[in-house]
């Protein structure tokens, strides 16, 4: 989950980078990414098609970016952030899966209280101005709001020309995001496939737990989880094997050999062969949609 844990482990990558947490913080998210993935490549060059969104939810106007391939319909994809919100890195991220034949909303979680980007980076958040700016941001997204949004962005992207209907919509978070995407898929019978990357809060005590939420959906799934999420919480990963085999759901639910936030790229934990490895299995489970 992104507290003091994560903080801890964030502040040890960095370490083993050179650099302390303010430093990796006011690099900036373009040469974050351009340092650990290489660059990114204009949606135009790829092909695509990309634009900023509004999506009328019950709760006012979430603020969105849209990218889909230029030519054609294809499968609608939900993209929940983590702590850190829509941003630059989360945009290089939509783009790698829009470009694989995707039409990928960024939405911003954050959007009743901020429009995006509320912070630059992921290292931002662990400043005490960041800290800051999300806390009050954070509180107000309690599971049925959640749920409310969920709703709306499914019916948003049922509505585009570039969204193909005939296939089910995917959902993928990463760690504040990923119980967001089990949410997704119980709020609506249109998910067909959900994605939790470094996802904290898939168990807990809650009647409304995430993984509690597993048998009323429809939707298979795929839970990326980081190894020292999985030291410190070693029980979790077999009761959601347990929940996705009661409910009947396909699950393929993996630890990987990497740190939690390993899959975003201006995280302090960022893992360029591991995050691939988790990209080429989440293309696997929306080839099933």
């Amino acid at each position: 989950m992104c507290d003091e844990f994560t903080a801890q482990a964030d502040d040890e990558a960095l370490i083993r980078k050179g650099v302390s947490r303010r430093e990796f913080a006011a690099i900036g998210a373009a040469v974050a990414i351009t340092a650990c993935s290489g660059g990114d490549v204009s949606a135009a060059a790829r092909g695509l098609v990309e634009s900023a969104v509004s999506v009328k939810t019950p709760d006012g106007e979430c603020d969105a970016f849209f990218v889909h391939p230029e030519k054609g319909a294809h499968p609608g994809v939900i993209y929940w952030p983590d702590i850190a919100g829509p941003r630059d890195a989360t945009k290089v991220m939509a783009r790698q899966l829009a470009a694989q034949g995707y039409a990928v909303l960024v939405v911003n979680q954050y959007y009743r209280g901020a429009k995006a980007p509320v912070l630059n980076s992921l290292s931002e958040w662990r400043t005490p101005e960041g800290q800051a700016k999300i806390g009050p941001l954070r509180a107000q997204l309690s599971s049925e709001a959640i749920a409310r949004d969920a709703a709306a962005h499914v019916a948003f992207l049922d509505a585009q020309k570039a969204v193909d209907r005939k296939h089910g919509i995917g959902t993928q978070g990463y760690c504040m995001g990923g119980p967001f995407a089990i949410r997704t898929a119980a709020a609506s019978g249109r998910v067909k496939a959900a994605a939790s990357f470094h996802g904290g809060g898939l168990v807990t005590d809650r009647p409304d737990s995430p993984h509690r939420l597993i048998a009323g959906t429809q939707a298979a799934y795929l839970i990326a989880i980081g190894r020292n999420d999985d030291a410190r919480a070693p029980a979790e990963k077999d009761t959601l094997r347990e929940a996705a085999r009661a409910a009947g759901r396909p699950a393929e639910i993996e630890v990987y050999a990497a740190d939690h936030g390993w899959c975003v790229p201006d995280a302090p934990s960022y893992d360029q062969v591991e995050a691939e490895r988790a990209f080429q299995r989440l293309l696997a489970l929306y080839a099933t949609l």
